[in-house]
């Protein structure tokens, strides 16, 4: 049975997590609740085989897990709309302090480890000292003026093209992910994203779309032609980036 530590938030409530060779891994269905998707193991199968596993969590048995990239995923996939608070949640703070202590302390439990000098005292003392200075560094950037946008974390800026809706072709998306573009379509095709049908157009597979992509009607004036384009959403590039950046090959 694999060891399980849990995030507690007032909005989603309890989430399950465990590390198997140093990777955190989610409780699917933990996700799924705090998300609002309704068939969790519908959600799952659709994540690549990579993205999903199954462990002993005790009395539930064998139970469906899914690592970083497929919570992105399941994110990607809901409606709700407080998704974005949740992502910011998880990437922001749960997230940092596990990859920096290997361990997730509520501020309740903080308090008890600090009221008891032989229990991890180095650690918690550690962890509290973190919290410090990411609150002293969140109040120095709210002070900020437009200088600051330039820098301005990537998941704002995320979020900020996700409520602009702005599109991109291939070319472009690759250009600013840093790679090339028949790169980034090998890419895309290896991995099932999206398959050329028999004129050679690019179009993506519905069943692992989840918002990453939109089919647009393209009409040229000049040659009178007609046909269809595929775009990629700001959700994305934004998943591709953190599967790039990842080195998911």
């Amino acid at each position: 049975m694999e060891q399980m530590q849990i995030y507690e938030h007032e909005q989603f409530g309890k989430i399950r997590t465990l590390t198997k060779d140093g990777d955190v891994w989610f409780i699917a269905t933990d996700i799924c609740d705090a998300l609002d998707i309704a068939n969790t193991s519908q959600a799952v199968t659709r994540l690549d085989e990579d993205e999903r596993s199954m462990f002993n969590i005790g009395r539930q048995g064998m139970t469906n897990c899914v690592n970083e990239y497929g919570l992105y995923n399941l994110i990607l996939a809901s409606r709700k709309p407080e998704a974005k608070t949740f992502k910011r949640w998880i990437t922001h703070e749960v997230l940092p302090d596990i990859r920096k202590h290997g361990a997730y302390l509520t501020p309740a439990k903080l308090e008890e480890v600090l009221l008891n000098p032989d229990t991890l005292i180095r650690l918690a003392t550690e962890l509290k000292k973190a919290r410090e200075e990411r609150d002293a560094l969140s109040i120095q950037n709210s002070e900020l003026t437009v200088q600051n946008t330039v820098m301005q974390p990537k998941a704002d800026y995320f979020d900020e093209l996700v409520d602009r809706n702005l599109l991109s072709n291939f070319r472009n998306t690759a250009k600013a992910l840093g790679v090339k573009q028949k790169e980034f379509i090998d890419y895309l095709l290896s991995h099932d994203y999206i398959y050329r049908d028999a004129k050679g157009t690019l179009f993506p597979y519905a069943e692992k779309n989840y918002g990453l992509f939109e089919i647009k009607e393209c009409f040229n004036e000049k040659t009178d032609w007609k046909g269809y384009q595929t775009l990629i959403t700001p959700k994305g590039r934004e998943t591709f980036r953190l599967l790039l950046e990842g080195g998911v090959s």
